[in-house]
């Protein structure tokens, strides 16, 4: 992994966000679980670069996040092989389920400790800051209401996670003469965003 200046990342994050996801990851190398996620946003808050992630609190994911300050936003590309990896994690739960076999994902830590895959084309390491629950009677539009309840999921809990340190994947220079420049993307919404939440 390359470190980057997280200030400077290329990514449009609504296009990342809109057609790539992501997945989001907690714990140590030895016990995590990551999930996908396809609803976020990237900003400047509090005079920090930060990352918001919204997570379902019947998610397994959701436990390792609540049991650990920091965790990572990986990116993995648009090719065939890692939107079946992506597929795989919003689809199953990694409570009965070896996500990582399933996709081919191979775990790495980063410096600090924290899980990515050698896959990942951007990692974002992040710390958490700040957390809170959905609350419909917060909705000043009736129509969120549609994705909560019976066979969608329970109220989101928001993380707003200051982006620390941002990784890219280091390419051999024979692949990189061969590859086109890369536009850096965001956190997807698909259309059936209740599997990926």
């Amino acid at each position: 992994m390359k470190e980057l200046n997280v200030k400077q990342l290329p990514d449009n994050f609504f296009t990342t966000i809109g057609k790539e996801w992501m997945l989001v990851t907690a714990g140590t190398k030895e016990h995590f679980n990551t999930m996908t996620a396809s609803w976020g946003c990237v900003g400047w808050l509090w005079n920090k670069p930060v990352a918001v992630i919204f997570i379902r609190p019947e998610r397994y994911t959701h436990e390792f996040i609540e049991q650990n300050e920091t965790l990572t936003l990986s990116f993995l590309g648009h090719e065939e092989e890692m939107r079946k990896a992506y597929n795989i994690c919003g689809s199953r739960s990694g409570r009965d389920t070896d996500k990582m076999a399933l996709t081919g994902l191979k775990p790495i830590a980063t410096p600090s400790g924290n899980v990515t895959f050698e896959q990942a084309r951007l990692t974002l390491e992040c710390r958490k800051l700040y957390k809170n629950r959905m609350s419909p009677d917060s909705f000043l539009d009736s129509n969120i209401a549609q994705w909560y309840g019976e066979g969608k999921g329970g109220y989101h809990d928001i993380y707003i996670l200051e982006i620390a340190h941002a990784y890219g994947a280091e390419r051999k220079q024979k692949e990189q003469r061969r590859m086109l420049p890369l536009t850096l993307v965001t956190l997807h919404r698909s259309t059936t965003e209740n599997e990926y939440q």
